[in-house]
């Protein structure tokens, strides 16, 4: 998933030096702090303007815990590489990811095993067999388009292989961004197949503006009419559409065929030697806690992992309508991440990327 349109400078330059103190030799600084629990997330939970999920559960958890919270964030598969690089002194005490680098995550013995208070309410697909990760806030694949300039919403695959989406499209990098990689996993399905998926995206090179770290940074573009189609996810460009009154989301089908998108729920885990393990358990419990699930829809405009939550907000009731007649699928998930770096080399080889 999922970094935002340009920070504030003073969030920038914050985050520059959490993550110089994050890098530095002997884990010093935040990690010497016994109050503090360090997240390293994909992007889409943080709002533009401190009005995302994130920006609420987490000040609720510093003030209820005293617990201050460190936050970094970037794409999914930059977060995991991240943290496999400090793997032999790990700065996170959880992270927060989009599938398949959450299980990517665990394949490399970041996670250790887990299961947060509620989560015996999450669904079984949405949480790891072995109790190493579960879903925080569950999402769907989608792309987006400008409403301004477009009469309608695209609706297949195929139009956008017509010249007038030429330099006017453009998806985040397989790979690197869990939506981008989301574009490989819908395509092979939407497609019927790994090469028949290729030949359709070596095509679609010609229209496509070129490669993204980051899906956040694309709706800006859609929404200011640089781009005309990007791909993205439910929960973050619902929540961006608050500001981007431009933004429409959709869900391209085969010509002739239906809609389709799978689950790209945000999962998170405890990072396997946290600095802060215990103060990690905690975050995670509240991030399932009844309180912070009734919260997902109507502050984040996402969908909430617990069953027994029912959301009955104006954005839960938006929600169900925008996914209507959209057939959900489920990804085989250990294909996936067993086979991942040959899919991504076979997207580049197609692109030329």
């Amino acid at each position: 998933m999922p970094a935002k349109p340009r920070k504030p400078i003073a969030a920038v330059l914050g985050s520059l030096a959490l993550a110089a103190s994050l890098t530095a030799c002997g884990g010093s600084s935040a990690a010497s702090d016994e109050n503090v629990v360090t997240v390293y997330s994909a992007d889409g939970l943080k709002g533009e303007h401190g009005d995302g999920w994130y920006d609420q559960v987490l000040k609720d958890f510093e003030n209820d815990t005293g617990i201050k919270v460190e936050y970094v964030e970037g794409g999914s598969g930059e977060m995991v590489q991240r943290a496999v690089r400090e793997k032999r002194n790990p700065q996170a005490d959880v992270l927060v990811t989009l599938p398949p680098f959450i299980q990517q995550a665990d394949s490399k013995g970041l996670l250790q095993k887990y299961a947060p208070k509620g989560s015996d309410q999450v669904n079984g697909a949405d949480k790891s067999a072995d109790g190493t990760w579960t879903s925080v806030v569950n999402n769907y694949f989608g792309f987006i388009y400008n409403k301004h300039a477009l009469t309608q919403a695209p609706t297949t695959w195929e139009e956008l292989l017509d010249a007038s989406y030429k330099n006017k499209l453009q998806y985040s990098t397989p790979g690197v961004a869990g939506d981008g990689t989301a574009v490989l996993i819908k395509a092979m399905h939407d497609f019927g197949g790994e090469r028949q998926a290729m030949d359709y995206l070596g095509k679609l090179q010609a229209n496509n503006v070129g490669p993204s770290a980051s899906t956040g940074k694309l709706a800006p573009k859609v929404d200011k009419g640089e781009l005309l189609v990007a791909n993205g996810d439910v929960q973050m460009n619902f929540a961006q559409s608050r500001s981007m009154p431009n933004l429409g989301i959709w869900f391209p089908a085969r010509e002739g065929g239906k809609p389709t998108t799978f689950a790209l729920p945000y999962a998170a885990g405890l990072v396997t030697d946290a600095p802060h393990s215990e103060n990690g358990r905690k975050l995670l419990d509240y991030m399932l806690s009844q309180k912070a699930q009734a919260q997902v829809s109507e502050i984040g405009g996402g969908f909430a992992a617990r069953q027994d939550v029912k959301a009955t907000d104006a954005n839960a009731i938006a929600l169900t309508k925008l996914m209507d007649g959209v057939e959900i699928f489920e990804p085989d998930w250990n294909d996936i991440d067993k086979n991942l770096t040959r899919y991504v080399d076979a997207w580049k080889s197609a692109t030329g990327s």
